[in-house]
């Protein structure tokens, strides 16, 4: 094993051991870990940028589906905004609008305590934004 494989997994068994004090964590054949807080699927990769430099990246699928509405792109994109952690990302389908969350951070050396509390700190974020830009979808859509 390549020291980058060998620091990539034990990054990746610091943020399992830390997801598994709150969520039910699977670990996908590609190594992903996936899991869902309350209605929002997330799954966390780990990658050695640098030497010295590892992180994980955390994406949380928000809200898919959406009603194509430029009201509702543009509540995301104010939500973005006003994030301190992630990127809010809108994606136009033939189904709908697709938002997502996108977190990436160097953990390298983080204990599992402070792993979770940051990782929950980003799916809470996510979790709420769901809640909010469904809401507003009803409210397009007069549902």
């Amino acid at each position: 094993m390549t020291q980058e494989a060998a620091t990539t997994a034990e990054l990746m068994t610091a943020a399992k051991e830390a997801l598994e004090t709150y969520h039910d964590v699977h670990v996908d054949d590609d190594g992903a870990l996936t899991f869902r807080h309350a209605e929002v699927p997330c799954a966390v990769q780990a990658m050695q940028l640098a030497e010295g430099l590892t992180v994980l990246s955390l994406t949380c699928v928000v809200a898919w589906d959406l009603p194509q509405s430029d009201r509702l792109a543009q509540s995301a994109a104010e939500r973005a905004g006003q994030g301190l952690f992630g990127t809010l990302g809108v994606v136009r389908t033939e189904r709908g609008m697709d938002v997502t969350l996108r977190y990436a951070f160097p953990a390298q050396g983080m204990d599992p305590t402070p792993l979770g509390t940051l990782l929950m700190l980003v799916v809470s974020t996510a979790s709420q934004l769901r809640g909010e830009l469904l809401a507003e979808s009803e409210d397009v859509t007069g549902e």
